[in-house]
């Protein structure tokens, strides 16, 4: 989520020439965030392995069907 604020945040845009942020606050974006923890990034290839654990399950199980 705190990607896809920076980025909505901070690009330009082409009509003002600046970016929505400084339109809004007359000053550039900082964020204090680590917006790549690597907690999150761990939860993602968990879900990833346990999607592709699903995948083989099913395809063992269309082949005896």
């Amino acid at each position: 989520m705190a990607s896809a604020e920076f980025t909505v945040n901070n690009k330009v845009h082409l009509a003002m020439k600046i970016s929505s942020f400084m339109a809004n606050y007359s000053r550039e974006l900082k964020m204090e965030v680590d917006i790549r923890r690597k907690g999150e990034i761990e939860k993602a290839m968990e879900f990833t392995e346990r999607i592709k654990k699903v995948q083989k399950e099913a395809g063992v199980g269309l082949r005896k069907a």
